[in-house]
């Protein structure tokens, strides 16, 4: 989903380009000070994180921290002009700050205003299009990162091999609910890898990415197919 407002700037060639916003999200965010800990995502601001390369690059800027946009461009695979655009997306909307302390006259460095983005379901209909194209571009990103694993498999210890898993079960939504809570409270005992978790971690640590996913499984019917009351016939999909 796609238009013109959401076409890069060809024209748009150095790190000059992006100017700094002070959007209503982050005026309160000094430069040094670190990210808030979560942005949750409303209609406006999905107009401007709805776009696989945005969600892209502020999952970079989260992971390695601060950059221009030269780097980002050499990351990414894009010509400067591109991530330029793109950061002044995300700085408009609240989503990155420009990090005083390293910019010089002649380069603007970017950092996150936050760690984390929660989405919630849309409060109206018409924010259901920006919200399926926001998860259509954090699928995409899930699915590279599992092929950039997977290619690291010759290069990468036994005892780092990537675990790949999936389990089907038949809940309601409320008990699928309570297996998110309860899986997202378990990941959340451990140290994230961030300013405030880096410090207390063991010399053995290494970074670590846990991807979690819960959907209907693609094709099977549900009740608002086949009309309340009515339930699927038994599992037919061959698991032992």
């Amino acid at each position: 989903m796609s238009d013109e407002s959401d076409q890069p700037d060809e024209s748009v060639q150095s790190d000059e380009s992006v100017r700094a916003v002070q959007p209503e999200a982050t005026r309160d965010l000094p430069p040094g000070l670190a990210p808030r800990s979560e942005v949750l995502l409303n209609a406006r601001s999905l107009r401007g994180l709805a776009h696989p390369v945005r969600v892209r690059m502020l999952g970079l800027l989260r992971e390695a921290g601060a950059a221009t946009a030269t780097t980002l461009a050499h990351q990414l695979g894009l010509n400067t002009g591109a991530t330029s655009y793109h950061l002044r997306q995300l700085a408009a909307h609240g989503f990155v700050v420009e990090d005083a302390e390293r910019g010089t006259a002649r380069e603007r460095w970017w950092r996150p205003a936050h760690r984390h983005t929660r989405h919630a379901p849309p409060a109206a209909d018409d924010d259901r299009a920006l919200g399926d194209a926001y998860l259509r571009a954090v699928g995409l990103q899930y699915a590279e990162r599992i092929q950039d694993a997977l290619d690291d498999l010759a290069t990468r210890p036994e005892r780092w091999r990537p675990n790949l898993s999936d389990f089907r079960l038949r809940v309601t939504p409320d008990e699928l609910e309570k297996v998110l809570t309860q899986v997202t409270e378990l990941i959340g005992r451990y140290r994230h890898d961030d300013a405030a978790g880096g410090d207390s971690a063991p010399a053995d640590a290494e970074p670590v990415v846990v991807q979690l996913q819960a959907f209907l499984r693609p094709g099977a019917p549900t009740d608002d197919d086949l009309g309340a009351g009515n339930t699927a016939g038994p599992d037919q999909d061959g698991d032992a």
